[in-house]
This record gives structure tokens, C-alpha cells and sequence, in this order.
């Protein structure tokens, strides 16, 4: 800790212009994550890749796109890399490799 500087405050403008950026990355973010969304489910319908449940408007928000290489950035238009999972399933889909990883090293 002797050789710990603490940093200089930012000035208005810098917190400003922080700020700034931060909400543009996150409309950007929504937009995306929205856009790919929208296409999943055009594309896909409105049912879960692996148990089949089927959804309407009532329910549709447990319906979550889920990136099959894990890549939330690769969104190509053709849908290639998604699938559309319910909340259940696709949280059995990220728990998998963990329990796998767990009992492996036992």
C-alpha cells in the first residue's frame, strides 16, 4: 500500500462526458439484445427448443434467447446461432457444464 496513488478526481466534464458514454453503450446493448430478440422468435416461433413448451403473450417473457456458442455478440441474421429456451431449460443448459466440471474433480 506504500506505493498507492490515489487518483486525481474528475472534473464535471470527465464525469460528463463518462456518463454519456455509459448510457450510449447500454441503448446499444438493449438495442441489440432486443433486436436479436425479435428475430429469434420470428424465426423460431414461440416454443422452447428442448422441452416444447409453447407460449403466448401472457407468458412470452419465459421465453430467453440463448447463444448455442456462447457468444452473445455473434447474433447472425439467419439465426443460426440461437435457439429459444424457456427459463427452465435455459438455465439447465449454463448449470450443465458446471455440474458436469463439478463432479468431474471428484
Amino acid at each position: 500500500m506504500a506505493n498507492y496513488k490515489r487518483p486525481k478526481p474528475m472534473a464535471v466534464k470527465d464525469v460528463k462526458e463518462a456518463d454519456e458514454i455509459v448510457r450510449r453503450m447500454r441503448d446499444e446493448i438493449a438495442e441489440t439484445k432486443e433486436g436479436y430478440r425479435e428475430s429469434s422468435l420470428k424465426i423460431h416461433g414461440w416454443i422452447c427448443a428442448k422441452c416444447g413448451r409453447e407460449f403466448d403473450r401472457s407468458n412470452l417473457n419465459f421465453l430467453t434467447v440463448h447463444h448455442k456458442d456462447g457468444n452473445h455478440n455473434n447474433n447472425p441474421p439467419d439465426g443460426s446461432n440461437w435457439e429459444n429456451l424457456c427459463i427452465f431449460c435455459h438455465d439447465d443448459e449454463h448449470t450443465r457444464s458446471e455440474l458436469g466440471n463439478y463432479l468431474s474433480k471428484k
